[in-house]
């Protein structure tokens, strides 16, 4: 909001009346002040005086010809552009009725014909004042909300600084700790299995040889059901095998997704980081009392590596997948509701109905990835969910503002997530999304960035 510069201001008055008398006496009584005083014969050349220079005061006639003074307060109290102007409406007419109606159109104060000259002066001074000082407070009110909003931006962002250099401690820190054992297991399986084998060989020897084992022997064989144990145990050193590995592809998800020696911008692969988010949700996504086994679909494009902040990247890629899982936990399965589900993404801006067939007994999440001719990239994560509430919709960026119950949500995921897109990248974060048909945010960010 525009206000004016109250230093040094020389008020600007308009006159209405159409009787000339009557202005000349107030002209002059106003301009021996020192206002700046102009003037209308009727209602219709006020309102456009007041469009072309908006004054800070009106006195206003009731009864002219065409248009009487209340009409045009109406009219002035319609348009926002001079709704804020104070009128002191004049007239001959004393009456209570007259008065009230004046006071209940928006007149600040009314002045009764012949005029007295000390009384008049008096007045609009006192209504000059009063405008004054509305126009000091709104003055002070914006600069008030933008310390606040300031205040709240570097908040936000203290808040996210901490909280990524956090989080990227703790999961450095579990990464490390399991990366040690878990090299040490990986590493020896493979002796392990060996020595096994040998072992397994070595007895089918002992079999051939003495194919007629001795009593005692033969009731050890029976007993543990050897035949059994030597199947189940390469079964078991297979299991233990790929055990291990999915523990360190996890280590290195967590060790990738931390990037703490990460915190300039580098040129990285996005769908690595994607990725990585995936592997640490994997447990997220297995069937629960609360959803089925939930389905990701990726359809990546050929992308090149991206300039970006990795680490906190990755923080936006798991928000969003996260809230996508949530979407989930919250539906109650119904053959009338999935019948709607079906068309989750019929009007979707990247997937068609006709590659997946969402419902509520079938919970997708797909990842699109595409590069565009104006050199961004866009990444597309949308669920066949429950869809976000239209009362919801204007808030849903706002810092501290959840939709999830006391303990679940801090209602920064999605404030965060877009102050990392939009400022730290110039890029764009946005969603289409329809009750009980699922959510979609499209992130958009550059390809090459300039160092900052």
């Amino acid at each position: 909001m525009q206000l004016p510069n109250l230093k040094n201001h020389k008020a600007n008055i308009l006159v209405v009346d159409d009787i000339p008398d009557n202005i000349r006496l107030l002209s002059t009584m106003l301009t021996e002040q020192g206002f700046e005083v102009r003037k209308a014969l009727n209602g219709k050349l006020a309102l456009t005086a007041c469009q072309m220079i908006l004054p800070d005061l009106i006195l206003l006639d009731i009864n002219m010809p065409g248009m009487d003074g209340y009409e045009v307060c109406e009219q002035l109290k319609a348009d926002e552009k001079t709704a804020q102007v104070p009128v002191i409406f004049i007239s001959a007419l004393d009456d209570m009725i007259d008065k009230e109606k004046a006071f209940k159109i928006g007149g600040l104060d009314y002045i009764t014909k012949p005029f007295d000259g000390a009384e008049v002066i008096l007045r609009v001074k006192n209504q000059l004042q009063l405008r004054a000082l509305q126009l000091q407070l709104q003055e002070k009110n914006v600069l008030l909300q933008q310390t606040l909003d300031n205040l709240q931006s570097t908040q936000l962002e203290r808040i996210q600084s901490e909280k990524m250099v956090s989080l990227g401690q703790l999961v450095a820190g579990i990464a490390h700790e399991f990366n040690n054992p878990i090299s040490f297991i990986y590493g020896n399986l493979q002796y392990a299995n060996q020595y096994v084998q040998e072992l397994v060989n070595l007895i089918k020897i002992y079999q051939d040889e003495y194919p007629e084992p001795v009593p005692r022997i033969q009731q050890i064989i029976e007993e543990i059901d050897i035949y059994f144990l030597v199947n189940d145990l390469e079964k078991l050193m297979s299991a233990m095998h790929r055990g291990s590995n999915r523990i360190r592809e996890i280590v290195m998800a967590l060790q990738n997704f931390s990037r703490l020696d990460e915190a300039q911008m580098k040129r990285v692969n996005i769908h690595e980081g994607i990725d990585n988010c995936l592997v640490m949700l994997t447990y997220r996504l297995n069937k629960t009392t609360a959803h089925p086994n939930i389905d990701v679909v990726k359809d990546y494009g050929n992308l090149p590596l991206v300039h970006c902040y990795p680490g906190e990247l990755n923080q936006v890629f798991m928000h969003l997948l996260n809230n996508a899982i949530d979407a989930f936990e919250q539906l109650e399965v119904s053959n009338d509701k999935s019948l709607t589900i079906n068309k989750a993404f019929e009007n979707r801006h990247y997937f068609q109905s006709n590659s997946i067939s969402p419902s509520i007994n079938n919970p997708q999440i797909r990842i699109h990835t595409q590069i565009t001719d104006s050199q961004t990239v866009k990444i597309a994560i949308a669920d066949n969910g429950r869809g976000i509430d239209e009362s919801l919709r204007s808030r849903l960026f706002d810092p501290f503002f959840t939709t999830k119950p006391v303990g679940r949500g801090s209602g920064l995921g999605l404030s965060i997530s877009y102050q990392i897109i939009v400022q730290k990248h110039q890029g764009k974060l946005t969603y289409i999304s329809s009750p009980e048909t699922g959510t979609e945010f499209m992130i958009e960010i550059p390809i090459y960035q300039p160092e900052i």
